[in-house]
């Protein structure tokens, strides 16, 4: 209670005995068979202790220390940023960027001859053997030939889209792929591509955050006004008013997602910037080594983190069984662009539209409502979700063993018993891509097993349960990724590294906390009050706050994590660089 809400001095306590113990815990429908309490002689003892709230110093405290946290990042990435521009100004007055062969137009101009024994040889042959179109249509593109040890004469000749599209099934399903393979398109046509998941997001974070701030006022004035404590779902013995807000404390805490999501929007701006000015420079590094920079989906992760900030405090001005989706949505979102991004890497021209992405978190959501409404005690849900489940792990994982080659549609089934057939029978002895097969299988026995306890257990937090999917998955591939670049002879420079070990880190602390449970809206809220517990940070953060911190900072490792992890191959040529 706040003062200036009486200022008649007074207040008055008012207190309610509810004549059935279901309303403190029991079930409704089975209050006349168990709960009759009417004809009891029961005596209630009650004691009302009057505390005085914290002192103005103590928000004064919490809100300056919630900001250094978080600024403190951003004068950490000025100082490795500054770092790098003094290396990089060195080994530029050095000369140490310089081509190795002694010329970068030649780099440029042949980059297979640069990377062969006999470059000179086969760079003459090319000038005296190439027609004036054919050097026309290379320079125009932007994109030049590409070649691999293994490959003819006749699959180094792929220089405009039609090309590209008839021949897919014959380059996308060769035993061994490299990046060359993966990243033939024209990067224009891709980056815009790409550039559509910012500006999707970008649209779905207005048009879902402007009706849930509307209605958390909503909700949150009808508390201030009729002073009923069961609407909203505190943790009352740590939430601390401000305004018109009854826990400012779970609402700041939500700060760090919003800066730290445009800190990570400002280091993409800036790997950005700076990509472009080295194609504009036409660098050969730019263009032909390392992974095709795209950072299309880095600008949605940023915008998601930041949203999730948003919402997840808009929750907290009153969490209950309404608006817990504000709290979860865009979690989702933020799990499956991560994945996205780790498969765009290393197959660049493949990846799923931002449409057919953001159709899919969707459907998602959706199924968590359900989830939420009918899973609690309805058997046929779970059968038809376990289904769902399965089926379209089934339907991905085709997808990704046949690098989208793989048809769903009325003939799947005659074309699965050809390839098991094939790929089974005939050679029994290993898969035909062996490396996206143990990931493949991996990855549907962990998704059959959430199938499956979701089936036998049916858990009542719906919203969680579908949350440790994704990141379960998330992890799972994560893990691949790393492993399989560590089996390529591939290295991880220490400014990833570090990330890597502070994402887990942070996480194994984030979840702790998470699991701190200090309120429930699943039970009553004569229930959910008794699981509520004291401030552990300053007198005015709780475990729930804590977990805000940690979560924003996992988060934002994590997507440094994507986006430094390859930063070793910007010297490998792309036909060099395989995929997995």
């Amino acid at each position: 209670m706040q003062k200036k809400d009486f200022p008649g001095g007074q207040f008055f306590v008012v207190f309610v005995i509810k004549p059935e113990d279901y309303a403190c815990g029991g079930s409704f429908f089975t209050q006349e068979k168990e709960n009759q309490t009417w004809n009891l002689q029961r005596a209630k003892n009650l004691k009302v202790t009057i505390v005085p709230s914290i002192k103005k110093s103590v928000y004064v405290k919490s809100i300056l220390l919630s900001f250094l946290i978080f600024l403190s990042f951003y004068l950490g990435c000025l100082c490795v940023a500054l770092v790098h521009f003094i290396r990089f100004q060195r080994k530029s007055i050095d000369g140490s960027f310089g081509s190795n062969d002694g010329s970068g137009n030649m780099s440029a101009s042949h980059p297979i001859a640069a990377s062969t024994p006999e470059g000179s040889n086969y760079g003459a042959i090319d000038e005296s053997s190439s027609s004036p179109g054919r050097q026309a249509s290379s320079s125009d593109g932007g994109q030049p030939c590409q070649s691999d040890s293994d490959s003819s004469v006749e699959e180094s000749d792929f220089d405009t889209m039609p090309d590209i599209e008839s021949d897919k099934n014959i380059i996308r399903t060769k035993t061994f792929l490299y990046l060359s393979d993966l990243s033939r398109k024209d990067r224009r046509i891709i980056s815009k591509k790409y550039k559509i998941y910012f500006w999707n997001i970008i649209t779905i974070a207005v048009f879902y955050a402007l009706p849930v701030i509307q209605l958390v006022i909503t909700y949150q004035t009808v508390v201030n006004i009729t002073g009923n404590q069961d609407i909203c779902y505190y943790n009352f013995l740590c939430a601390h008013p401000l305004g018109v807000l009854s826990a400012f404390n779970n609402i700041l805490s939500n700060l760090g997602h919003v800066l730290l999501g445009l800190l990570s929007l400002l280091i993409v701006l800036r790997q950005d910037i700076l990509h472009r000015r080295a194609l504009e420079a036409k660098d050969i590094f730019a263009m032909e080594y390392g992974i095709p920079k795209h950072f299309g989906l880095f600008y949605a992760m940023g915008i998601a983190l930041m949203t999730e900030g948003v919402l997840s405090a808009c929750y907290h001005v009153c969490p209950n069984y309404s608006n817990f989706q504000f709290d979860t949505s865009f979690m989702y979102m933020i799990a499956g662009l991560c994945m996205l991004k780790l498969y765009q890497t290393r197959h660049p021209d493949i990846n799923a539209s931002a449409y057919a992405a953001y159709a899919s978190f969707a459907a998602v959501i959706t199924l968590t409502v359900l989830g939420v409404v009918f899973g609690k005690n309805d058997i046929w849900f779970w059968i038809i979700f376990s289904a769902i489940h399965i089926l379209a792990s089934l339907a991905l994982s085709t997808q990704i063993y046949y690098m989208g080659r793989f048809k769903i549609d009325l003939g799947i089934f005659r074309r699965a018993a050809m390839v098991f057939y094939t790929d089974c029978l005939q050679q029994c002895s290993r898969p035909l891509y062996t490396d996206r097969m143990v990931l493949l299988v991996v990855g549907n026995l962990v998704n059959w097993s959430f199938a499956l306890f979701g089936l036998i257990y049916r858990p009542r937090d719906f919203a969680s349960y579908m949350l440790g999917i994704f990141i379960c998955n998330l992890l799972l591939y994560l893990a691949f990724y790393i492993i399989m670049k560590l089996r390529s002879s591939e290295k991880v420079l220490p400014i990833p590294l570090f990330c890597i070990v502070a994402t887990a880190v942070v996480w194994a602390a984030a979840l702790y906390f998470f699991f701190q449970n200090l309120s429930s809206w699943e039970g009553t809220p004569a229930e959910s009050r008794e699981k509520n517990r004291e401030c552990i940070l300053l007198d005015f953060f709780d475990d729930h706050d804590i977990w805000h911190f940690l979560s924003a900072t996992a988060l934002f490792f994590s997507f440094l994590v994507l986006l430094t992890l390859d930063d070793d191959l910007d010297v490998v040529r792309r036909d060099q660089i395989p995929v997995f």
